[in-house]
């Protein structure tokens, strides 16, 4: 009987050899801002994911870091949680990519060492879908409820409601569908970046699910589930507080991984619910954020085989 966790230990990140603005991703993730000066984006953005790793090391996770390359050049690559996954029962999933430049984050040095872990037993390519152009961007698009396999996704050009369909009739989990978008009525382009599961308790901008009928029914399928409700406003958001991860250590701490920005912009009621679950781990990821449009959990593929 296989045992089905929430949160693991081991992750793997990708270290940017190229960061900068992508103009590929921009017309729908409001998140990104165009730099003034392009500057030594790449220098900051690499300073940034050092310290992120030394942190995370630190506080006893395992971190596979694997150093891209430029050829070709991918000024996303640092977002790996988005071209793959990996899961309990043994599967590699790879997924379709909304933007042209992102299909090539797929390199082949980041394959083998994925596809060459104990305990891989099937590759599950979704890639296919891109010559439909329909997409599903991994963990990005999908806040993945692992234990009760439930899959929590809000719709955008990234994600597809056919593709999302045949990810869980293979993977054997149930959908949770909805709509959710910013104060000026766009979409959110990840669920990730609105939500996070953890293991008893879901971070959610409610606010952003603006029909009332799908707010109850992420509400209600989180509570069937054992989940608390820890809301945030759309302001938190903002500022990447739906872009957490739950890990846990070496020594079995549960560890809430969020950047600087999204902890600086909790109330010390929200802190102190997390902190009564678990430790914060909180890097600096102000050059990753503005201009990349992700923040740390995006940076974070997790390994569970």
């Amino acid at each position: 009987m296989i045992q089905r966790r929430q949160n693991t230990g081991r992750v793997l990140m990708v270290r940017p050899a190229f960061f900068g603005f992508n103009e590929d991703t921009a017309s729908n993730n409001h998140f990104q801002q165009r730099p003034l000066s392009p500057d030594d984006l790449t220098h900051k953005a690499q300073e940034e994911f050092d310290a992120y790793v030394s942190l995370l090391r630190n506080a006893g996770v395992e971190v596979i870091v694997v150093q891209d390359n430029n050829e070709p050049p991918t000024p996303d690559a640092v977002f790996p949680n988005n071209w793959f996954s990996t899961h309990v029962t043994g599967e590699l999933v790879l997924y379709p990519m909304f933007a042209p430049n992102r299909q090539l984050e797929r390199k082949q040095q980041i394959l083998l060492t994925i596809g060459m872990m104990p305990g891989i037993t099937k590759i599950f390519n979704l890639s296919g879908f891109e010559k439909e152009h329909l997409f599903l961007e991994g963990t990005g698009s999908m806040c993945l409820d692992r234990v009760n396999r439930v899959v929590y996704c809000c719709a955008s050009e990234r994600s597809a409601a056919p593709v999302l369909e045949e990810f869980c009739d293979e993977m054997e989990y149930q959908t949770v569908f909805f709509h959710a978008s910013d104060n000026e009525g766009s979409p959110i382009y990840h669920t990730n970046v609105m939500m996070s599961v953890a293991r008893d308790y879901a971070v959610v901008c409610m606010e952003s699910i603006r029909n009332a009928e799908e707010r109850e029914r992420v509400s209600a399928a989180l509570a069937a589930t054992g989940h608390d409700l820890l809301p945030i406003s759309v302001e938190q958001m903002n500022h990447f507080a739906g872009n957490m991860i739950e890990l846990v250590n070496q020594s079995g701490e549960r560890l809430m991984v969020m950047s600087q920005s999204a902890e600086q912009s909790l109330t010390d009621e929200q802190k102190s619910f997390i902190l009564s679950k678990g430790r914060i781990i909180a890097p600096n990821l102000h050059t990753i954020e503005t201009i990349g449009g992700g923040s740390a959990r995006c940076m974070i593929a997790e390994i569970f085989v």
